[in-house]
């Protein structure tokens, strides 16, 4: 009689599906503040209200309420593109890795938001009302608009609105000059290409069609230089008084600083970005030079 075949009962191991990744809230929620952008405009705008003259309770006030702001455009950010970056396999935002859950990066920018809406509007109504429109800015481009070929305007609207924040929360709340917000708005726009740049290949494989995007990485190198050093020209030249020897020199060296970090970030990605934060703390020099044009 032929043996009965009994059924193999060896244990199969399960596939390798990677390593477990452990969730770790706090960490993943001090990642997916994008903390390198977050504490250099936290910081710039804070000297710029201790050029501008503002005491040292209003230049806390004013460090609390950007870098609320900005917190929660850095979390709405990773919330919003959760779905996008698990689908595309970006490992290193804590979102899509498991480190940190979508409702606690959401709830946290929320959070965030209404600490931003109260420490801004502790420095002024109109202030308040002027640096929440820049933060409301920074989060319609996270909800849609940095898909769209008006992907450079939150970055101008927001950045452009940080000067006048500065100025309107001053006694008497005196507007800034014209050109200053021009030369914030201009940096915006350089730091949104420098931003974006690293990422163009990646985006467009998500559908994100944004204004850098369309025009590629090839272009985006050439255009790059070009709002940072108007933004710096602008804030040597422009306004009453004589012309210093310095900012005759200033500009001519943002020029070198911008192509080439331009031209090295295509061996260094995120250079060009760092180069736009050191353009713009040289242009917060500048305005120190010319206090008046804060009012």
């Amino acid at each position: 009689m032929d043996a009965v075949e009994r059924p193999d009962t060896t244990p199969v191991a399960p596939e390798d599906s990677g390593p477990v990744v452990r969730p770790r809230p706090l960490y993943g929620l001090l990642i997916a503040a994008h903390l390198a952008p977050t504490l250099a405009v936290s910081l710039l705008v804070t000297l710029l209200a201790v050029v501008a003259g503002q005491s040292a309770a209003r230049c806390l006030l004013v460090a609390a309420a950007v870098l609320a702001g900005q917190l929660s455009v850095g979390w709405s950010n990773d919330a919003i593109d959760a779905v996008r970056d698990a689908e595309t396999g970006r490992r290193e935002k804590p979102v899509a890795a498991g480190v940190v859950g979508v409702a606690t990066v959401r709830a946290a920018a929320c959070a965030a938001l209404l600490l931003c809406a109260v420490f801004s509007l502790a420095c002024g109504p109109l202030a308040g009302a002027v640096h929440l429109l820049g933060v409301i800015a920074a989060w319609t481009y996270n909800l849609g608009l940095k898909a769209t070929v008006l992907s450079w305007l939150p970055y101008a609207v927001g950045f452009g609105a940080l000067p006048a924040f500065v100025s309107l929360g001053l006694p008497g709340r005196p507007a800034p000059a014209w050109w200053v917000v021009v030369a914030a708005a201009l940096i915006g726009v350089g730091a949104h290409l420098a931003n974006v740049l690293p990422d163009i290949a990646a985006d467009l494989i998500t559908g994100v069609r944004g204004w850098p995007q369309r025009l590629g990485p090839a272009r985006v190198r050439i255009l790059l230089p070009a709002p940072l050093v108007a933004a710096t020209v602008l804030l040597a030249v422009a306004g009453p008084g004589p012309v210093r020897a310095s900012e005759v020199v200033t500009p001519s060296a943002v020029t070198v600083a911008a192509v080439g970090g331009a031209l090295l970030g295509r061996r260094f990605p995120r250079l060009p970005f760092l180069t736009a934060i050191l353009i713009a703390a040289i242009d917060v020099v500048l305005l120190f030079l010319r206090r008046s044009a804060l009012g």
